[in-house]
């Protein structure tokens, strides 16, 4: 594919000044990646600024510059420069791949925790109504015909416009994605266009990055505040922020709450280890649920899901179906029966909020005098104010804990666990330098109806070290002992 830098650009300049008529067939953030032909669009990070590397990628072959204006010397190719590099990018992008979201139904989902069970539960419903639907998010692009690969939860503007093309030209018709507070903010979706944007919850993360929740929640909020006014915003009312959330946008708003009431609700549930049953109202429609799922919090994520199939027009029975025959979620609640009869749950929850939801579930559905184990750590560069907190919430419903790193990045492991540990108000926990080795530890401590919870990496298949991903894997430990 090759456009002319003026048909994509066009936007970032004034009417009055001039773009250089430049074909460009490629759009690079990373210098490393430019191939001949390509336009560069420097950006500044927090770790490196990608202005150090604009003679790099002109050497490399880039056609074209975008820049925030810093003064680089003269340059051998044409350069644009703009206030925000960001900003910039998601237009480029836009343009370069022909606004593929506009020939797609997208739905946007946004909170801290419940959004990859939620969209899961979502696509499960779309494929039923008959839909060639695909999920993006955490768990990578899950699409029939294209390679999952693991990446950010919301990919960077040039990717995420790039799939999207991919999707429209496969003939999909709708994408379910995860938005993060990171994306919007460093506007990656700023050109996307949302027919739904639903909210899930909000509860202290990422405060290393956005310093307060307030502003986590501003960042959240952005994504109501550019819903047109033909799209639907959904919102969870049991959440404190949800109807706050609602006031944000000028579109159409549906919600949904544990309790009853006007919203979208259940008036008939019951949650048992076995799943969740239970009857949900919609205005004048009644579905029946039936989940393999467990726990109050994925009842919640199946009242969302419910919600936006509701918003769409789509059967009932599809939406039904959709539910009850949504697959396990992977790294989700995940269950592993062992040889001696003990369980192993393996679950992505990484927050305080989380961890009290999937071990408060656990404990009520546990054996009485078995034993809960809990394996955990804190990740590097991200909110430390959490760490102590997720020991406290780990402490209460544990028989022992096994603090073990989990991706500490550039971080010091040991300091990690220091400041996880200093949680605890007794001393029912170990402490590990290597997650593999409290793992076994954990696992050989277990016996019949004992449960072993593995809490952080879900089924990611690496250690974050000092910038470098070294192979490891929980799963593979845990087929172990089957």
């Amino acid at each position: 594919m090759t456009k002319s830098l003026q048909s994509i650009a066009k936007s970032l300049v004034p009417p009055t000044q001039a773009i250089p008529d430049v074909s460009v067939s490629g759009i690079k953030l990373n210098s490393s990646q430019v191939i001949k032909g390509d336009l560069f669009i420097a950006m500044s990070g927090s770790i490196v600024d990608g202005h150090d590397f604009i003679q790099d990628a002109i050497d490399a072959g880039a056609a074209a510059i975008i820049s925030n204006g810093r003064d680089v010397g003269k340059l051998s190719v044409p350069q644009i420069k703009v206030v925000n590099p960001r900003r910039a990018a998601s237009i480029i992008a836009a343009e370069f791949y022909g606004h593929p979201s506009h020939d797609l139904t997208v739905i946007g989902i946004t909170g801290t925790n419940g959004k990859t069970t939620t969209s899961a539960l979502i696509q499960s419903i779309l494929n039923e109504a008959g839909e060639k639907s695909a999920q993006l998010g955490t768990l990578g692009l899950i699409a029939e015909g294209f390679p999952q690969k693991s990446s950010l939860t919301t990919p960077d503007a040039i990717s995420l416009q790039k799939t999207f093309s991919n999707l429209r030209d496969a003939e999909f018709s709708h994408v379910v994605m995860e938005v993060s507070s990171h994306a919007l903010d460093q506007y990656r979706v700023a050109d996307v266009d949302f027919n739904v944007a639903l909210f899930t919850n909000l509860t202290p993360e990422h405060l290393d990055y956005h310093a307060t929740l307030e502003s986590y929640y501003q960042a959240k909020a952005r994504l109501f505040r550019m819903l047109p006014l033909d799209s639907t915003a959904i919102v969870n009312e049991s959440d404190p922020n949800g109807l706050r959330m609602a006031e944000e946008t000028n579109a159409p708003t549906l919600t949904f709450s544990r309790s009853n009431g006007t919203s979208i609700h259940f008036s008939d549930l019951d949650i048992s280890i076995s799943g969740i049953q239970g009857k949900i109202l919609a205005g004048n429609v009644t579905y029946e649920i039936d989940s393999n799922l467990v726990g109050e919090f994925n009842a919640e994520n199946i009242l969302a899901a419910v919600s936006v199939g509701h918003a769409l027009g789509i059967d009932k029975n599809a939406i039904e179906a959709g539910i009850i025959n949504c697959p396990a979620i992977s790294g989700r609640m995940e269950s592993f029966p062992l040889a001696n009869g003990a369980t192993a749950i393996v679950d992505y929850a990484h927050t305080p909020d989380a961890y009290e939801k999937v071990l408060g579930t656990l404990k009520e559905m546990s054996v009485d005098d078995s034993n809960i184990y809990v394996v955990f750590g804190a990740g590097g560069n991200r909110d430390a104010s959490k760490r102590p907190e997720m020991a406290r919430i780990a402490e209460v419903f544990a028989t022992h804990c096994f603090v073990t790193p989990d991706n500490p990045r550039t971080e010091d492991p040991d300091q990690i666990s220091k400041e996880v540990v200093s949680g605890f108000s007794g001393h029912e926990f170990s402490l590990f330098s290597n997650r593999g080795e409290g793992l076994k530890i954990a696992l050989d401590r277990t016996a019949k109806n004992d449960t072993v919870v593995i809490l952080g990496k879900g089924r990611e298949e690496y250690q974050d070290i000092m910038g470098e991903k070294e192979f490891y894997s929980d799963l593979k430990i845990i087929r172990q002992y089957q």
